[in-house]
Protein backbone atom coordinates (compact mmCIF):
# COMPACT_ATOMS: atom_id res chain seq x y z
CA UNK A 1 0.00 0.00 0.00
CA UNK A 2 1.23 3.45 -0.94
CA UNK A 3 1.39 5.35 2.36
CA UNK A 4 1.56 8.77 0.65
CA UNK A 5 -1.53 8.02 -1.44
CA UNK A 6 -3.39 6.84 1.67
CA UNK A 7 -2.52 10.02 3.58
CA UNK A 8 -3.54 12.20 0.63
CA UNK A 9 -6.85 10.34 0.22
CA UNK A 10 -7.78 10.36 3.90
CA UNK A 11 -6.81 14.05 4.23
CA UNK A 12 -8.99 15.07 1.27
CA UNK A 13 -11.84 12.90 2.57
CA UNK A 14 -11.82 14.44 6.05
CA UNK A 15 -11.40 17.92 4.61
CA UNK A 16 -14.49 17.29 2.49
CA UNK A 17 -16.41 16.09 5.55
CA UNK A 18 -15.42 19.17 7.56
CA UNK A 19 -16.17 21.67 4.77
CA UNK A 20 -19.53 20.06 4.00
CA UNK A 21 -20.43 19.99 7.70
CA UNK A 22 -19.59 23.69 8.00
CA UNK A 23 -21.67 24.51 4.91
CA UNK A 24 -24.65 22.62 6.35
CA UNK A 25 -24.55 23.16 10.09
CA UNK A 26 -23.38 26.78 10.38
CA UNK A 27 -26.35 28.11 8.35
CA UNK A 28 -28.63 25.66 10.21
CA UNK A 29 -27.63 27.29 13.48
CA UNK A 30 -26.28 24.17 15.16
CA UNK A 31 -25.82 20.43 15.03
CA UNK A 32 -29.48 19.64 15.77
CA UNK A 33 -30.26 19.05 12.08
CA UNK A 34 -31.17 15.39 11.50
CA UNK A 35 -31.55 15.70 7.73
CA UNK A 36 -28.10 17.29 7.59
CA UNK A 37 -26.64 14.27 9.39
CA UNK A 38 -28.57 11.96 7.07
CA UNK A 39 -27.15 13.77 4.03
CA UNK A 40 -23.62 13.58 5.44
CA UNK A 41 -24.00 9.84 5.94
CA UNK A 42 -25.50 9.22 2.50
CA UNK A 43 -22.71 11.19 0.84
CA UNK A 44 -19.64 10.21 2.82
CA UNK A 45 -20.12 6.57 3.90
CA UNK A 46 -20.32 5.26 0.29
CA UNK A 47 -17.50 7.65 -0.69
CA UNK A 48 -15.32 6.24 2.08
CA UNK A 49 -16.09 2.65 1.06
CA UNK A 50 -15.37 3.41 -2.61
CA UNK A 51 -12.06 4.99 -1.58
CA UNK A 52 -11.07 1.84 0.31
CA UNK A 53 -11.93 -0.33 -2.68
CA UNK A 54 -9.96 1.92 -5.04
CA UNK A 55 -7.01 2.00 -2.64
CA UNK A 56 -6.88 -1.81 -2.52
CA UNK A 57 -7.79 -2.69 -6.11
CA UNK A 58 -6.90 0.29 -8.35
CA UNK A 59 -4.59 2.74 -6.58
CA UNK A 60 -3.71 4.40 -9.91
CA UNK A 61 -7.36 5.30 -10.44
CA UNK A 62 -7.57 6.73 -6.92
CA UNK A 63 -4.39 8.76 -7.54
CA UNK A 64 -5.89 10.12 -10.77
CA UNK A 65 -9.21 10.97 -9.07
CA UNK A 66 -7.42 12.84 -6.29
CA UNK A 67 -5.52 15.05 -8.75
CA UNK A 68 -8.55 16.00 -10.87
CA UNK A 69 -6.94 19.04 -12.51
CA UNK A 70 -8.70 20.06 -15.71
CA UNK A 71 -6.69 21.49 -18.57
CA UNK A 72 -9.53 22.69 -20.80
CA UNK A 73 -10.84 26.15 -19.98
CA UNK A 74 -14.48 25.11 -20.54
CA UNK A 75 -14.10 22.23 -18.09
CA UNK A 76 -12.52 24.52 -15.51
CA UNK A 77 -15.56 26.79 -15.77
CA UNK A 78 -17.95 23.84 -15.45
CA UNK A 79 -16.15 22.65 -12.31
CA UNK A 80 -16.18 26.16 -10.82
CA UNK A 81 -19.89 26.64 -11.49
CA UNK A 82 -20.68 23.14 -10.20
CA UNK A 83 -18.76 23.88 -7.01
CA UNK A 84 -20.66 27.13 -6.51
CA UNK A 85 -23.94 25.29 -7.09
CA UNK A 86 -23.07 22.66 -4.47
CA UNK A 87 -22.04 25.33 -1.96
CA UNK A 88 -25.32 27.20 -2.53
CA UNK A 89 -27.25 23.94 -2.18
CA UNK A 90 -25.69 23.00 1.16
CA UNK A 91 -26.01 26.52 2.56
CA UNK A 92 -29.65 26.81 1.45
CA UNK A 93 -30.45 23.46 3.08
CA UNK A 94 -29.04 24.70 6.37
CA UNK A 95 -30.88 28.00 6.10
CA UNK A 96 -34.09 26.16 5.24
CA UNK A 97 -33.74 24.12 8.42
CA UNK A 98 -33.11 27.22 10.52
CA UNK A 99 -35.94 29.33 9.12
CA UNK A 100 -38.39 26.53 8.21
CA UNK A 101 -39.01 27.87 4.70
CA UNK A 102 -40.11 24.53 3.28
CA UNK A 103 -40.90 21.73 5.73
CA UNK A 104 -40.97 18.30 4.11
CA UNK A 105 -42.82 15.29 5.51
CA UNK A 106 -40.64 12.59 7.09
CA UNK A 107 -41.92 9.97 4.63
CA UNK A 108 -40.63 12.05 1.70
CA UNK A 109 -37.20 12.29 3.30
CA UNK A 110 -37.15 8.51 3.85
CA UNK A 111 -38.25 7.69 0.29
CA UNK A 112 -35.79 10.19 -1.19
CA UNK A 113 -32.94 8.73 0.84
CA UNK A 114 -33.77 5.20 -0.27
CA UNK A 115 -33.99 6.24 -3.93
CA UNK A 116 -30.67 8.08 -3.62
CA UNK A 117 -28.98 5.04 -2.07
CA UNK A 118 -30.41 2.75 -4.76
CA UNK A 119 -28.77 5.04 -7.30
CA UNK A 120 -25.38 3.91 -6.01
Amino acid sequence: MDKGLFIQAITKFFLGVVVTALLLFLPAGGLNYSNGWLLMGILFIPMFLAGIVMMCKTPDLLRKRLRAKEKQEEQKQVILLSGLMFIAGFVSCGLNHRFQWCVQPKWLTAVSSIVFLLGY
